[in-house]
């Protein structure tokens, strides 16, 4: 009986790359499908004759139910997560691959609601899986889960142009058997992994209000550090092809530009939760955080092909803290990991969507170099609260 359990103990300490690897390519596929909408925009504008108010909403739809993150994190808790995760690739992939035959803008409306629901689904318990199976290496695990949906963001819209381009906007729909596979993939792979069973003990103890009192001061600090870093994020994120344009660069630049930053953002993920583990989350953050300011500021006075180095590292520091804030967040070691996943993911939501609306403002007012140079300055403001949070 006792060396049963000190089997067990070292298969939990186990870092099992396979399944590892199985959420990661799950997340990468349903990111792809996630990302559809921004490609497809133009294109639904002109068969529903969209005004872009209504265009712009329907990103809104898309995001809306990312507000009841911390719900679906006390849901999954209390049920299996491993079928969350079976089940969001194939809702995801078939709700995205009918915008193109959708009939009306309601119809439009309730498809990229039912995406939203996929997405939450996904994303709430599967950082959450990915400690599960990862061992004593929960950077490491982020890393490759987090390498997957950036990844995604830089494949979807080739993927979707693709098909239109082959199929027509009405032939999507054949796009929706390579989500049902990414759900059969997870089935196979993590449908014996079982998290909320082994849970319920520490459960006892302690329920949902007094797990969210307890972990207050924590979020806080990681709302107060996710917010000073988040103009920065936003205006390379959603404002970079606009800034470069109106700086004198033409339209591809600003294109190409943006899947630079997406594609480094990506090897950001994929290495920044590796060495947090080797040189420990606070380090890696104060790191991080120091110089990606200095590395935008460097970005608004750099002229002609000086630009692409520069956002290559702006680029691999600026969505790098990401593996490590999840792997944070998971290091708490809650007994109820999904709901706690799903409050810091809807305070992101929150953070993130407030600082594009800033930046916006920003912009009109006094111009997107000195919104971005001011970006730089706040981000500064980020480091101080690297000191109040927790060690692994």
């Amino acid at each position: 009986m006792e060396t049963g359990q000190k089997e067990l103990e070292k298969q939990g300490k186990r870092f099992r790359l396979a399944d590892v690897i199985s959420v990661s390519v799950g997340h990468l596929i349903h990111d792809i499908y996630s990302s559809f909408l921004a490609p497809l925009l133009p294109l639904l504008i002109e068969k529903f004759s969209l005004s872009y108010a209504l265009a712009g909403l329907l990103n809104v739809i898309q995001r809306l139910p990312a507000l009841f993150n911390p719900f679906v994190g006390m849901v999954a808790d209390r049920l299996a997560v491993r079928y969350f995760l079976i089940l969001a690739p194939a809702l995801t992939s078939v709700s995205m691959s009918l915008l193109g035959i959708a009939p009306h803008y309601i119809v439009l409306v309730i498809l990229l609601f039912v995406m939203g629901i996929g997405s939450t689904l996904f994303h709430v318990p599967a950082p959450v899986m990915i400690k599960r199976v990862s061992g004593e290496r929960t950077g490491a695990g982020m890393s490759f889960y987090m390498f997957g949906g950036e990844l995604a963001r830089t494949v979807g819209p080739l993927t979707i142009l693709g098909a239109v381009s082959l199929w027509g906007l009405e032939g999507t729909w054949r796009l929706i058997p390579f989500g049902l596979f990414a759900s059969f993939l997870l089935y196979l792979r993590i449908r014996d992994i079982r998290i909320s069973e082994e849970l319920k003990s520490r459960r006892k103890s302690r329920g949902f209000r007094s797990t969210f009192y307890k972990l207050i001061p924590f979020f806080l600090v990681l709302t107060a550090f996710t917010f000073f870093r988040a103009l920065m994020k936003a205006g390379l994120t959603t404002f970079l092809p606009t800034y470069l344009t109106a700086k004198g660069s033409s339209i591809w630049m600003g294109g190409i530009s943006l899947s630079i930053v997406q594609l480094s953002g990506a090897a950001g993920t994929f290495l920044g939760g590796s060495i947090s583990d080797k040189i420990g989350r606070k380090r890696t953050l104060m790191i991080i955080s120091v110089l990606s300011p200095l590395c935008m500021w460097i970005f608004t006075i750099s002229e002609g092909i000086y630009v692409i180095p520069v956002l290559i590292l702006i680029g691999f520091l600026i969505i790098a803290p990401a593996p490590v804030l999840l792997a944070l967040v998971q290091d708490l070691n809650s007994a109820h990991p999904s709901f706690v996943n799903g409050v810091y993911m809807t305070i992101n939501f929150l953070v993130g969507a407030i600082a594009v609306v800033l930046v916006g403002v920003l912009g009109d007012w006094i111009g997107l170099d000195w919104t971005y140079k001011i970006s730089a300055i706040m981000a500064v403001l980020s480091v101080p609260f690297i000191l109040k949070l927790p060690e692994k």
